[in-house]
């Protein structure tokens, strides 16, 4: 097998040594595609700034993220105090931080509504995915059920990239097909599509009942008495951003219920404020038992997740004499101090500055501007969105709804306009996922409409 080892030359862009020596995450590998990366040099505010001195308007927070907005003293100065005074120590047994327990309580304060009583911390949020079918597998054994294993989750869900969370995942088989097998355990079920139903024409609640019924019809299947878990997020990410109606999220609550079936939200995205309320699922005024954080929950600051367990689950680690009650999980940085010191400044800043509702304010006007657009614009298939998360959906044709191909130029152009422009957007083939820091004012939303005005009023289709 030949090789070659290739060495950066003074001649070579920082662009291109990007691609020199990382085997960059969710990319083709292709060098030769000219897919140059964009160098991000710092952050202020809400926008962004790249090795060419342009600005942008952080569309992207991130990558879900940068909830509270770049450069925050409050939280560069928690870290690094807490980096002075201790920079690690283990949660492992025989050692605790006073940090860690602070940003728990924090975060079961917090999450009161939801009974939350107990909380796991990982890194980031496949850590926080991965455990909660952990736990969610042992819960069961610990109750006396060890039959109970299997996880159903959704058409169209994104849960991450450790095995299980891949195993979970309802997208296009791309996101599996390299790493299969896949473990076992896992069922997929259809979900609630608010662009392209199951049924042409069928409204909206109809739409519920016939989700639900296949749900119902997959667990008869495969025996209620096997299934641990059902994992949803409240609101489609990666997948889509497709937004149920609230009697979606209810039903699938009380399908749970009648089958005692877990119910785990994936909030990874969700929580912290981004939908619009401190919580995905608090916006249906549905508790979850189990719920998935990540993302926003150190505002990006640093690397931290958790799963928050609520009281019924966690009593049952009160058993202590079971063979199953120990917790044979976690992680070298599992409530690490310097994370964990930029969650309960990033928390605070979220409850102190108002920020939920700031999304749910400002995310409203967004939408209704997006929707203007779509008077203007023919190539505008949808837009739809929840708080400060929201889609813009591009189509060949309105009528039929055909979304443009993954080769098809014209979104990449609309993206490459936007930033040459001041707008950063994430464009996933025909969509640009919208999800800007919970700090965004009116004024960023009326510059960033303008700009895409321009994009589509100037890009030729073909």
């Amino acid at each position: 097998m030949n090789s070659t080892v290739r060495t950066a030359t003074d001649s070579w862009s920082p662009k291109e040594q990007a691609l020199l020596h990382t085997l960059r995450p969710m990319s083709a590998q292709d060098e030769a595609s000219g897919d140059m990366p964009s160098i991000i040099t710092r952050g202020e505010g809400v926008h962004i700034f790249d090795i060419d001195g342009r600005r942008m308007i952080d569309c992207v927070g991130g990558l879900w993220c940068v909830n509270v907005g770049y450069g925050r003293s409050e939280i560069i100065d928690a870290i690094m105090s807490q980096l002075r005074e201790l920079a690690y120590i283990s949660i492992f047994p025989g050692s605790s931080n006073v940090t860690s327990i602070r940003l728990a309580d924090k975060i079961c304060e917090i999450a009161s509504d939801e009974a939350i009583s107990k909380v796991f911390f990982g890194s980031n949020g496949s850590d926080a995915i991965e455990n909660s079918f952990k736990l969610a597998r042992q819960y069961w054994k610990l109750v006396g059920r060890s039959e109970k294993y299997k996880v159903v989750s959704l058409r169209g869900a994104y849960h991450g990239t450790h095995f299980g969370c891949m195993a979970a995942n309802g997208l296009a088989s791309a996101f599996r097909r390299s790493y299969e097998p896949m473990p076992p355990g896992f069922v997929n079920v259809e979900t609630f599509d608010s662009y392209r139903p199951l049924i042409d024409g069928i409204d909206v609640e109809a739409q519920v009942e016939l989700c639900i019924k296949l749900l119902e019809r997959t667990i008869e299947y495969q025996d209620p008495e096997t299934i641990a878990a059902l994992i949803a997020e409240p609101v489609q990410g990666g997948g889509g951003m497709h937004i149920p109606p609230p009697s979606y999220w209810r039903r699938l609550r009380e399908v749970c219920d009648h089958n005692d079936i877990l119910l785990i939200s994936d909030e990874v995205v969700t929580g912290f404020g981004r939908s619009g309320t401190m919580f995905g699922a608090r916006g249906w005024n549905v508790k979850p038992d189990i719920m998935c954080c990540g993302k926003g929950i150190s505002g990006g600051y640093a690397p931290l997740s958790a799963t928050l367990v609520n009281a019924r689950v966690a009593d049952a680690w009160n058993d202590t004499a079971s063979d199953h009650s120990f917790v044979a999980a976690g992680y070298t940085h599992s409530g690490n101090p310097v994370a964990c010191a930029a969650g309960v400044a990033a928390l605070d800043i979220v409850l102190r500055e108002g920020l939920v509702e700031n999304a749910r304010e400002v995310g409203g006007y967004f939408l209704q501007r997006l929707r203007g657009l779509m008077d203007r614009h023919e190539a505008i298939g949808d837009v739809r969105g929840k708080g400060l998360m929201m889609t813009i959906e591009m189509v060949e044709d309105r009528k039929t709804k055909a979304a443009f191909g993954h080769d098809h130029p014209f979104p990449s152009s609309i993206a490459k306009f936007c930033r040459e422009n001041g707008v950063w957007l994430r464009q996933v083939d025909h969509k640009f996922i919208i999800s800007p820091p919970l700090t965004f004012t009116r004024q960023h939303v009326d510059q960033v409409v303008e700009v895409l005005d321009l994009a589509y009023s100037k890009t030729p289709i073909r």
